[in-house]
């Protein structure tokens, strides 16, 4: 061991020596492509729009009269228990003057008694708040997160409609934070921001904690700038009502908001003012896995979903004329290339090199890369402390942890390549536990 050190700390010592006459040179030139032309320019589009959002918001000045539209929050529950009455008064709690309808949609009410009694406890309460309404869905056959959403939007009233998962809870700000950038009519809907809840759990919990900082806040509010939100994330999306409504609802199947995302950037090629936001100050609060078992396995369901969407459901459609060039380039770019190339990449790259070279050396080149990944992610995270963050006491305590990161995206990546080939082999998103076998079995 103490002499694979070595070799390794020589290699790195001659590489900065002589970088352009060594053998390690040789090896990063096969590497720089994958990074300079498919993560590079991404960063680059990501840290232009978070220094643009930064200067908007100085000058941002919403009108003290601007209108409170009302609100319709669908929440879906299946399995939470006593997790949908926090989340249930938390939009009931909302610092909102306008009206605000919570439906609470018990999916499999009937095995899910403990959900559906919880709903019913909270109700008497929520009922003699002032501009409050709960609305209670018992579906006593499970249909599916999908099948709930559309249960939810049948009987939602508000001109804004949100949709949001049983176990997240939400900051007493949120539901206005969220609902100001209706005021642009040309807004059809604004994807919020998730923290982790349990990030104080273990390694694991605080590792996807710094993930969503980067991934979620950090990166979207990055794409926002340019109206390129990759996503609306399932479990804290707001919709303009009458957009749901044009595209029917919510569709069959899994991964529904990377499905409706899609659809809905299929007007854009027509209506070019059209603009999805996200805002990093509405803010929700979730639980993650607290294994790297549990975290495998939902990633695996997660990104087996994207194959599926972009290779099966939607290729015939995926076009700049119904998306328009800049959404058609960027869904291609963070879908396909980020999600589908990038992992097969790293994987065929990493087998080059210990197929080709000694270890001492594979191990060199890792050591580069690992300190190329954890400059950047360090960057990007000072930067989210800087300009988004809404604790950045709180969100600097995960700073030495950043260390790990680098590492556990690598085995995210390389668990991303076994969800693609699962997809394509298996069918991997009928692998689901979110929507039972026979509502899949209807879609074809």
């Amino acid at each position: 061991m103490t002499s694979l050190f070595y070799d390794v700390m020589t290699f790195i010592a001659l590489f900065l020596q002589d970088p352009f006459s060594s053998e390690a040179w040789q090896v990063i030139l096969r590497f720089i492509p994958f990074i300079l032309f498919l993560e590079v320019p991404i960063y680059i589009i990501i840290l232009l729009g978070i220094l643009k959002y930064g200067l908007l918001r100085i000058n941002i000045d919403y009108s003290q009269y601007r209108k409170f539209p009302s609100v319709s929050c669908i929440v879906t529950c299946y399995n939470e228990r006593e997790e949908a009455k926090r989340c249930i008064l938390s939009l009931a709690e909302q610092f909102y003057p306008g009206r605000i309808q919570i439906v609470a949609v018990i999916d499999g009410a009937s095995q899910n008694k403990d959900t559906y009694e919880a709903a019913k406890y909270i109700k008497p309460i929520v009922d003699k708040m002032p501009d409050r309404d709960l609305v209670i869905i018992p579906k006593w056959k499970r249909g599916g997160r999908v099948s709930s959403l559309n249960a939810g939007l049948n009987l939602a009233r508000g001109e804004i409609v949100m949709a949001l998962d049983g176990d997240t809870s939400f900051d007493n700000n949120m539901v206005e934070r969220a609902t100001r950038h209706f005021e642009d009519p040309n807004v059809i809907a604004v994807g919020g921001s998730l923290r982790v809840r349990n990030f104080k759990r273990n390694l694991i919990t605080r590792l996807q904690a710094i993930e969503y900082l980067l991934s979620i806040q950090t990166s979207r509010t990055g794409l926002s700038a340019f109206n390129m939100v990759n996503n609306i994330s399932g479990a804290f999306g707001v919709f303009r009502k009458r957009m749901l409504d044009t595209v029917m609802g919510w569709d069959t199947g899994s991964a529904e908001d990377l499905d409706m995302t899609i659809r809905i950037k299929k007007y854009f090629g027509r209506y070019k003012n059209l603009k999805i936001i996200f805002d990093p100050e509405a803010i929700g609060h979730t639980d993650v896995p607290d294994t790297l078992n549990g975290f495998l396995r939902q990633r695996l369901r997660w990104d087996g979903d994207i194959p599926y969407l972009y290779f099966r459901k939607h290729w015939r459609t995926l076009s700049p004329k119904l998306m328009g060039w800049k959404n058609f380039l960027a869904t291609i770019w963070t879908g396909l290339f980020f999600q589908v190339v990038m992992p097969f990449s790293i994987i065929v790259y990493t087998i080059y090199l210990f197929v080709s070279y000694r270890i001492s050396f594979v191990l060199g080149i890792f050591s580069l890369i690992y300190l190329f990944y954890l400059a950047l992610t360090t960057m990007f995270f000072i930067i989210f402390v800087l300009i988004l963050s809404q604790k950045p006491g709180k969100d600097m305590k995960l700073l030495p942890w950043i260390v790990f990161s680098p590492l556990f995206s690598f085995v995210n990546r390389v668990n991303n390549a076994f969800a693609t080939l699962w997809e394509f082999i298996g069918r991997g998103h009928e692998d689901t536990s979110m929507t039972p076998w026979w509502v899949l079995s209807k879609r074809g």
